[in-house]
C-alpha cells in the first residue's frame, strides 16, 4: 500500500472512532407511538370510563387533531410555503379557516384550477415518499438536505455519485491533483426557475451515516485535509504554494490555491460549484427558498386572501327566478369611499378598484370567471361629501340551482390595498305550481328605466333599476326600497289575475310599527305565474334603530303562504 492510500486508510478509521466514541449520544430513543385518532375515540366511548377520565382523553383528542395542523405547516409543505402564507396560517383562528387555507394552497399551486386532480400535490406528496424511502438516516428522509432539494425541485437532470468515496482526482477548478473523499454526490439541474442555471449541488456524508449535507465548500469532501502532506493539489505538489494556504483563505472555502486564481477568492463561472463566494452564498440562499408559484392567474386570489382585511368590503346575493333550471344570482358587493385612495388630477379625485371573482361547484369546477373595474371621478367641492358615502358594483350571472362557492378578490389601483371574501351560495330551486318569491331585497333606489334599456346595465332587472342597499343602512331622509317577485299564485275565477294578497310588517323588536296589506289583483302587470312587489318607504316617521321588514303571501285559493323576511337599520 502506498503513502497516500495509507494516510487516506488512516484518515477514515480515525473519522470512524471519533463518530463512535464522541462522549455525546449521536441518536435519541425513539419517541413513544401516541394513540391513533380512532383509538382515542374508542378509548372515551368505552364503558366504564369516568367523566374526567373521558375529559381527558378528549381533550387529547382534540391535542391529536390540532396536531394534524402543525404537521401540515411544519412537514408536508415546510419547504414549498412563503414566509407570508406561513405567517397567515399561523394567525388563523379555527380549524375552519385552517382547512379552507390548506384548500387554497393548493389551488393555487394546481397546474389545471378546474381539474379534480391536483397534479401538483400528488407530485409532491410522491416526493416525500420518495425521498423518506432513499434519504432516510439518522432522521426522516424529508429532514435531509437530498430530501429538501429533491421535495422542493424533483430528480437532477443528473447525478454523479461516489456512495464510497475513496480515491479521487480533482478537477482543475478545485486545484488538481489527488486525494481521498468521504461519499459524495454532485446534482446537476439544467435550470431552476428563480435560482439559476446549470446549478449544481453537492452533498457530502463526512460522518459516514449515510446523512449527506449540501455545501457550497468543495473541499469538505476532502478526508485528508487534516492530514499534513497527504491529497496534495498541483500547486502544492510542485511547491508553488503550500497546504497551509488552505486556512488561510477568506471566501469561506478550504479549497487549494489554483493556477487560475489570481486571488485566493477568485471564482471559476463553469459550475454553481466554483463561483465567488457572494455567487455561492447567493445560490444557497436561492435554493432555500420556497419555489416559485408559476400558475399566476390564481395568486392574486390568494395573496388577496392572506391580506383580507386590508381593503374591506360587504357582499349580497340575491337571487331571481327565470325559469325553472336558470336562476339570476345578481352579486352586489359594496365598499365605503373612505377606504379607497383617491388622487387629484386637475382639480377631479380618482379612485379605482379591479375585482376578480370566481364561481365554482363546491369540488371546485370553475362555473364563471369575472373581472372589473370600479372607477370613480369626483370633483374638489364634492370629495368630502362623497367620502361619506359606498360605491357599490352589481353581477348578474346566470345559474342553475345547486350548491357554489363564490371567491371574491379587490384591489385598491392607487394603495394596493387588497381584500378577499368566500361564502356559500344556495342558488333555490323554483318548483313548478309551487308557491315561492325570489330574495327579499331592500333597496336605496327602485326606478323604471327607458324600454331601450330593459334588462340592460347594472342593477336592471327587468324594467326596474333595483340597487341593492349592501350594509341594509338607512338615513330617516331616505326611503326604503322593496323589491320581490312572487311566483305561482292560483288565478282568480276570470283566470286573469292572481288570486293573492300581500301583508306586509315592520317589527321593532317583536313589536308591530306599521302594518298594511294589498291585494294582488291591484298589482301593474301581475299575473298568476309572477307578480313583482316594488315599493319605496319613507322613513322619517321612524326612530333610530334596527327592525325587520316581514312579507307574507297569501295563495286565497290554496290558503298557502310564504313569509320572506329581512333586517335593515335606520340611523
Amino acid at each position: 500500500m502506498g503513502r497516500e492510500g495509507l494516510l487516506g486508510f488512516l484518515a477514515f478509521f480515525l473519522s470512524f472512532i471519533l463518530l463512535v466514541f464522541r462522549p455525546q449520544a449521536l441518536w435519541a430513543q425513539a419517541a413513544p407511538e401516541t394513540s391513533s385518532e380512532s383509538e382515542l375515540v374508542q378509548q372515551s366511548e368505552a364503558p366504564g370510563v369516568s367523566d374526567k377520565e373521558r375529559e381527558r382523553r378528549q381533550e387529547s383528542l382534540e391535542r391529536e387533531l390540532a396536531g394534524a395542523f402543525r404537521r401540515w405547516l411544519n412537514e408536508d409543505v415546510t419547504y414549498i410555503i412563503t414566509d407570508e402564507e406561513r405567517n397567515v396560517f399561523k394567525s388563523l383562528q379555527n380549524d375552519e379557516e385552517r382547512e379552507q387555507f390548506i384548500e387554497q394552497f393548493w389551488l393555487r399551486r394546481a397546474p389545471d384550477p378546474e381539474s379534480m386532480d391536483n397534479e401538483y400535490k400528488e407530485e409532491h406528496y410522491r416526493r416525500i415518499a420518495y425521498a423518506n424511502q432513499h434519504f432516510a438516516s439518522g432522521i426522516p428522509g424529508w429532514k435531509a438536505d437530498r430530501g429538501r432539494i429533491y421535495i422542493m425541485y424533483g430528480p437532477p437532470d443528473e447525478i454523479e455519485a461516489h456512495p464510497s468515496g475513496g480515491h479521487y482526482e480533482r478537477p482543475i477548478e478545485e486545484g488538481g491533483g489527488s486525494t481521498s473523499t468521504f461519499p459524495f454526490e454532485v446534482w446537476r439541474y439544467r435550470y431552476i426557475e428563480g435560482v439559476a442555471q446549470n446549478v449544481e449541488l453537492e452533498f457530502v456524508d463526512p460522518t459516514l451515516t449515510g446523512e449527506y449535507r449540501l455545501t457550497i465548500d468543495p473541499s469538505e469532501k476532502d478526508a485528508l485535509l487534516n492530514v499534513p502532506g497527504a491529497g496534495l493539489s498541483m500547486m502544492e505538489e510542485m511547491g508553488l504554494s503550500s497546504k497551509v494556504d488552505r486556512f488561510t483563505r477568506t471566501d469561506g472555502t478550504r479549497m487549494p490555491k489554483r493556477m487560475i486564481d489570481s486571488s485566493p477568492g477568485a471564482g471559476y463561472a463553469t459550475s454553481t460549484r466554483y463561483g465567488g463566494q457572494f455567487d455561492r452564498l447567493a445560490l444557497l440562499a436561492n435554493i432555500h427558498r420556497p419555489p416559485v408559484v408559476k400558475f399566476k392567474d390564481l395568486e392574486e386570489l390568494v395573496v388577496t386572501n392572506i391580506r383580507f382585511n386590508t381593503l374591506p368590503f360587504q357582499v349580497r346575493a340575491d337571487y331571481i327566478k327565470v325559469t325553472e333550471d336558470t336562476i339570476l344570482s345578481a352579486l352586489t358587493v359594496g365598499l365605503l369611499n373612505k377606504d379607497l385612495a383617491f388622487q387629484n388630477s386637475d382639480g377631479v379625485h380618482r379612485a379605482a378598484v379591479n375585482i376578480f371573482g370566481r364561481i365554482t361547484t363546491l369540488t371546485r369546477r370553475v362555473v364563471q370567471t369575472f373581472e372589473d373595474t370600479i372607477s370613480l371621478d369626483i370633483p374638489e367641492s364634492l370629495l368630502q361629501e362623497s367620502l361619506k358615502k359606498p360605491s357599490v358594483y352589481w353581477k348578474s350571472i346566470p345559474l342553475r340551482p345547486g350548491l357554489y362557492r363564490l371567491s371574491l378578490a379587490l384591489k385598491d389601483i392607487h394603495s394596493g390595498n387588497v381584500g378577499t371574501l368566500e361564502f356559500r351560495m344556495e342558488v333555490p330551486r323554483f318548483e313548478e305550481d309551487q308557491l315561492a318569491t325570489s330574495s327579499l331585497i331592500v333597496a336605496d333606489l327602485i326606478e323604471k328605466v327607458p324600454t331601450r334599456r330593459i334588462g340592460l346595465g347594472q342593477f336592471v332587472i327587468g324594467d326596474t333599476k333595483v340597487r341593492p342597499a349592501v350594509e341594509e343602512s338607512f338615513a330617516r331622509d331616505q326611503k326604503l326600497g322593496i323589491y320581490m317577485q312572487v311566483y305561482n299564485l292560483k288565478p282568480t275565477p276570470n283566470g286573469n289575475k292572481p288570486a293573492g294578497k300581500i301583508h306586509y310588517a315592520l317589527l321593532k323588536g317583536n313589536q308591530p310599527v306599521l302594518e298594511f296589506e294589498e291585494n294582488t289583483e291591484t298589482i301593474p302587470d301581475a299575473s298568476p305565474s309572477q307578480v313583482v312587489v316594488e315599493k319605496m318607504m319613507p322613513l322619517a316617521s321612524l326612530e333610530p334603530g334596527r327592525y325587520t321588514l316581514k312579507i307574507t303571501v297569501t295563495d286565497l285559493v290554496t290558503q298557502k303562504s310564504v313569509s320572506p323576511s329581512t333586517e335593515f337599520v335606520v340611523r
